[in-house]
């Protein structure tokens, strides 16, 4: 009884270890704002349209990038998009919309789309893309199966958000591009590095860091306090 006890602890201990011995890191971002935070106090207040697109590609094995459906997007999205809200100073109201694949066989979907974006003053249509390597991803894998997760191996995410400006004529105004990369470090000894570095928190920072630095330079620049014809 007291060595099937030890084994059953001893198995989840190593189960537990192993679900927990990686550790993330975010690198810099880059293309970010380098100029002073401005705001435009007294301007006009705007409707705005806010199309988002999720996209995600893995080389080697997608053959184009692929539209993320909504249970694939970040979980906080939601959340992350509420507070850099607070970059403008004269958003009057706003709408969202997310692309999905589907909607080329949604001509309701297209239609609503098309409605928003003349019932707004201005849309931003932000595009995030998710890029990772299956022959990575493959030996990174292979290489921990053969060493039980001993040897150190990354796998790199690369995130990319390119940002675009429209008037209520549809003519572009602004474009803005940012770039990251979530590195996942795997090997048991990082049990202990794990609950100050873990993917949801570095991927949570890194999509504050894009949108929040994006709708700063657009405040900054006086995109959305333009005269509108």
């Amino acid at each position: 009884m007291h060595t099937i006890k030890f084994s059953q602890m001893l198995a989840a201990l190593l189960f537990l270890g192993l679900l927990g011995s990686c550790a993330t890191f975010k690198s810099e971002i880059k293309g970010s704002y380098p100029g002073t935070a401005g705001k435009n106090l007294g301007a006009e207040q705007v409707r705005i349209l806010f199309n988002f697109s999720h996209y995600r590609q893995t080389t080697g094995w997608d053959a184009i990038p692929k539209l993320d459906k909504g249970y694939q997007r970040p979980d906080s999205f939601d959340d992350i998009f509420t507070d850099a809200l607070s970059e403008f100073s004269n958003l009057r109201s706003y709408d969202t919309f997310f692309d999905d694949a589907a909607d080329v066989n949604k001509p309701e979907r297209r239609a609503l789309k098309d409605s928003l974006t003349q019932r707004n003053d201005y849309m931003i249509r932000m595009k995030f893309m998710r890029k990772s390597s299956f022959t990575q991803f493959f030996l990174g894998g292979l290489a921990s199966t053969v060493s039980i997760t001993l040897l150190p191996v990354p796998y790199t995410f690369s995130y990319s958000v390119t940002t675009d400006v429209y008037d209520s004529k549809g003519h572009l105004i602004a474009n803005y591009n940012r770039a990251a990369s979530l590195s996942k470090w795997v090997q048991t000894v990082l049990l202990f590095v794990y609950p100050f570095h873990t993917e949801t928190r570095k991927k949570e920072e890194l999509y504050v860091g894009f949108l929040h630095d994006i709708f700063k330079q657009i405040e900054s620049e006086k995109i959305l306090a333009q005269t509108r014809q």
